[in-house]
């Protein structure tokens, strides 16, 4: 929740980080893209590469390749059995390929120095060479391309939240620090200090991380760039979050809600549209622009049709309650920290630095389907010319139910029972995400709501047990 920070955007072509190195031809003339990988194994005595995709609950998955295989697989991508991934089991066939992006080539900085790891982040295909619908990476593409038609590029820059736990099986926390707060209370400075390393000797623009609210909670701040880009960013970054910390022998989690009485790990997110190297949400004169207010108002309109998308998990939805500084209430503001939609303060002759702040989202999101979700409910907002409702400058939570429905302020979904309900009915979400990945992201998600709706509790054997 840092205030005020990922003010400007990073334009220009997509890049892999450093390690791309060309190690021979004429400068004038440079290699191809799948040369250009070749050469940087040799020069970083490569020996294996992992190829990581991403499957439609946000979990990250990958087949490992050496370097004698990887010309085959820049040329023709690397078969794999998908019948046992969420999303990527068809009826008629198991089998899909793995096609790398070259630009994603990066060594893996935490792994051996001697005969190297790399990795590539890939797009999934069949076998006959089309690009699988149920690819999330696909989807962010898709959505991507069709604002790309009408001019725009998108930004954007995440803040990820989330918790030092002592095990995978003990969730205690490693200090009782709080908001900002220095040595000794943050105990974790070294591990954050390590993970921003990591993150930037594979080319990842930070721009900050501190100690979060939560005790043992933190948050790393992702520089501003395109949102395919940024999506690639945020699943590697919750890897390193992760490899640092078992080397340091505890565990990190992106768990929505993993403790009691404190606040949950959220994904804020600010938003900007962009025409060639014009901001478009900048208003001469200080304000937003007429695009970015109906932008704003699209975010508010259908916030609760994808919320399934930004909140995915059971979990999710224990962040999403008063007091937390999560938002409940379809609402925004200039000021107010626990409002859906945050306008932050800005050097009105400062045009790079307007942008929406997004505040709905949890860690445990999958990128590539959120930023899909953001950009098509802005741009449903500015082809309907939606304008937002007045700005709750004011606590929302602090009103009574009947002041809030005098003022029309409408409610979140706040169980993933009502997200569903929701999501199913969305025909925005359907064609964002295309018929399988919307009928795939439904039936599983029904089947993990039934599954917690059976549980019985802690809590209530606790309460009911010896009464009832």
């Amino acid at each position: 929740m840092q205030r005020g920070a990922n003010r400007f955007p990073i334009r220009g072509k997509r890049r892999a980080a450093s390690t791309m190195t060309t190690l021979n031809g004429d400068l004038n003339a440079p290699p191809s893209e799948h040369q250009h990988v070749l050469n940087a194994c040799r020069e970083h005595d490569v020996r294996f590469v992992r190829l990581w995709f991403t499957d439609l609950l946000g979990q990250l998955k990958s087949v490992a390749i050496t370097i004698d295989e990887l010309p085959s697989a820049l040329e023709k991508g690397v078969e794999f059995d998908g019948a046992s991934i969420e999303g990527f089991a068809r009826h008629d066939e198991s089998d899909m390929v793995a096609l790398p992006d070259p630009d994603t080539f990066v060594v893996l900085p935490w792994r051996p120095q001697q005969h190297r790891v790399a990795r590539m982040i890939c797009d999934i295909h069949r076998r006959n060479g089309e690009p699988f619908e149920g690819d999330p990476r696909r989807v962010l593409r898709r959505q991507l391309e069709s604002a790309q038609q009408r001019g725009y590029t998108f930004y954007v820059a995440p803040q990820i939240e989330y918790f030092y736990f002592r095990a995978p099986d003990d969730p205690s926390p490693l200090d009782s620090g709080g908001y900002f707060d220095l040595s000794p209370l943050d105990t974790a400075t070294d591990l954050r200090r390590e993970t921003v390393l990591t993150l930037e000797e594979m080319g990842i623009g930070v721009e900050s991380s501190h100690h979060e609210a939560a005790p043992s909670q933190h948050e790393i701040d992702l520089r501003y760039t395109d949102a395919l880009t940024m999506a690639d960013q945020v699943m590697t970054t919750r890897l390193v979050v992760k490899e640092v910390a078992i080397k340091q022998g505890v565990h990190a989690t992106f768990m929505p809600k993993p403790l009691n009485g404190v606040n949950g790990s959220g994904m804020h997110v600010y938003l900007s549209l962009w025409d060639h190297e014009q901001n478009l949400f900048y208003e001469a004169g200080g304000g937003l622009s007429e695009i970015a207010r109906s932008f704003l108002a699209g975010l508010l309109a259908y916030t609760p049709q994808f919320t399934l998308i930004t909140n995915q998990w059971s979990n999710s939805y224990k962040r999403l309650a008063p007091g937390t500084e999560a938002p409940v209430y379809l609402t925004w503001s200039h000021a107010n920290q626990s409002d859906l939609v945050r306008i932050p303060e800005y050097d009105p002759a400062d045009s790079d630095s307007t942008r929406l702040e997004y505040r709905g989202a949890d860690s445990a999101t999958n990128p590539y389907l959120a930023f899909s979700a953001f950009l098509a409910a802005g741009l449903r907002g500015i082809d309907e010319g939606l304008a937002p409702p007045p700005a709750a400058e004011d606590n929302v939570f602090e009103l009574t139910q009947a002041q809030r429905a005098a003022r029309d302020i409408l409610e979140m979904p706040t169980t993933q029972g009502r997200a569903i309900e929701a999501f199913s009915k969305s025909d925005l979400m359907r064609n964002v995400l295309g018929e399988y990945v919307w009928s795939t992201v439904l039936q599983n998600k029904r089947l993990e709501w039934d599954e917690y709706r059976s549980q019985v509790t802690d809590y209530e054997l606790r309460r009911y047990l010896a009464v009832l």
